[in-house]
This record gives structure tokens, C-alpha cells and sequence, in this order.
């Protein structure tokens, strides 16, 4: 058995939605490392050109500015992704957003941002992108799918944060139901579940990760590390078995709740 070949991408193509920063970029670079070509997409075209741009000291990274909580903004990066690439290996559905408020003045607005978001683009960029995939399967290895969803969809913080907390459970159970259908078509779809990790996100890890470390098990925030290790498990052969499952990192925190 080759250990390395388990968990090579050489060769592979991956897209990573909110690739600009947080989780994404420490996805991005994960799979850079292990080989694979990777196009990133946000919605500020300037941090997406400049975050390309700096990982492409590593390897092959092409930005693709895009909206993907809108169809049109779906539809206009599949267009744009094609006129680089004929097939798709990869797809990591990590842009995001949340919003906090109190249960009687929680608005409209902060729910659709966070529910378009995190739940209904990473179902359409599927299915917009599901041929690409195929035709990436037919050439070669399983096609992956690779969910971001949060600790938040499994147990409860804090905050009220009733969208964020309701798409990102939303996530795990559609990631499930994406599974089933289609895993006998060659493409293996599965999530990731974060915990505390330093971004413009989470920003109370980001800026106070000395007082939070104490209430998680492991006794520290997450490291790029961790993510881009998690990504690269689930994306490369190692986790081809890996189906409808989401991979919980966290150190802990979502059993101490």
C-alpha cells in the first residue's frame, strides 16, 4: 500500500468557494500542498486576486471573483471556470456568512443572507457543476464534494444566531441526502464540521482565543493545520469511502457542550 499516493492530488482540480481568507484559504492551501490546481473564489475581487496571487508561491491557484448566493452569480462562475478547465475533481463549498440578533428583532435580511449562503448555493453550485464532475469521474478518480458546515449545526454556542445555527444543521442533513444520490454516479459527497478556528468569521477565536482555549478539551483554537488536513483526507483516495459523513474538528467542543 502507497501511504503517500493515499493522500496525493496531483493532478486534480479544485474549486474553493470563500477561498479568499478563514477556512477556505486554509483549505486551499492544503490541497495546493498535496498537488492539486486550485481556483478560489469571493465575492471582493480584490482579496480573491490578492490571495491567488500569494498562493500561487505554492502552486497553481487562479482567483475567480464570484456571488455564489445569487444563481446568477452561480451560473456566471461556472462560465467563468470553464474557460479554464473542462472538468471539475474537487468542489468545496465554504463561503458563508452569519448574523447575530435577539429572537424578537432577528430581520428578514439576516436570515436569507445566512440561509442563501450557507445552505442553498453549496445544493446549486452542485448541481450546476455536477456535469464537470461527472466528466472529471469518467476520466479518473472519485469525484468529491466537500461540505463546510459548523459545530453550530450539531450543538449549541451561545450567541443567537438562529439562521446561521439553522443552515449550517440544514448543511449536514442536505450533505447526507446529496450523498445518496450521488454516490452511485462516482461522486462522493461529505462535510466538515469546524469548530473555533481564527478568521473574520469567528472572530471571538480570532481575537480572544486565550480566553476561549479553556473550554475546549484539546485546551487550543484550531490551526490551518487541522482544516487543510481534514480537506485533504476527504478530497484525496484516502476518503473515498467517506459518504454523506461529516468530519467533526473541533478538539472537542461539540461533546463538552
Amino acid at each position: 500500500m502507497d501511504t503517500a499516493a493515499l493522500f496525493s492530488l496531483e493532478g486534480r482540480v479544485a474549486i474553493v468557494t470563500g477561498g479568499s481568507r478563514g477556512i477556505g484559504r486554509m483549505i486551499a492551501e492544503g490541497l495546493l500542498r498535496q498537488g492539486a490546481r486550485v481556483y478560489i473564489t469571493a465575492r471582493k475581487a480584490e482579496a480573491c486576486d490578492e490571495t491567488a496571487k500569494e498562493l500561487s508561491a505554492i502552486g497553481p491557484c487562479v482567483s475567480l471573483p464570484a456571488d455564489v448566493s445569487t444563481m446568477d452569480g452561480i451560473h456566471g462562475l461556472v462560465a467563468a471556470y470553464r474557460e479554464h478547465e473542462k472538468t471539475l475533481d474537487i468542489l468545496v463549498n465554504n463561503a458563508g456568512a452569519a448574523w447575530g440578533a435577539e429572537f424578537d428583532e432577528f430581520p428578514e435580511n439576516g436570515w436569507d443572507k445566512a440561509v442563501d449562503l450557507n445552505m442553498k448555493a453549496p445544493f446549486f453550485l452542485a448541481q450546476a457543476f455536477k456535469p464537470m464532475l461527472l466528466e472529471a469521474r469518467a476520466a479518473g478518480p472519485i469525484a468529491k464534494i466537500i461540505n463546510i458546515a459548523s459545530v453550530d449545526g450539531l450543538s449549541l454556542n451561545p450567541q443567537e444566531t438562529y439562521s446561521y445555527h439553522a443552515s449550517k444543521a440544514g448543511v449536514i442533513h442536505l450533505t447526507k441526502r446529496m450523498a445518496v444520490r450521488l454516490a452511485p454516479e462516482g461522486i462522493a459527497v461529505s462535510a466538515i464540521a469546524p469548530g473555533a478556528f481564527a478568521s473574520n468569521m469567528n472572530k471571538v477565536a480570532r481575537d480572544h482565543g486565550d480566553e476561549i482555549k479553556g473550554r475546549i478539551p484539546s485546551r487550543r483554537i484550531g490551526e490551518p493545520e487541522d482544516m487543510a488536513a481534514a480537506a485533504i483526507y476527504l478530497a484525496s483516495r484516502a476518503g473515498d469511502y467517506v459518504v454523506g459523513s461529516t468530519l467533526i474538528v473541533d478538539g472537542g467542543v461539540n461533546i463538552a457542550r
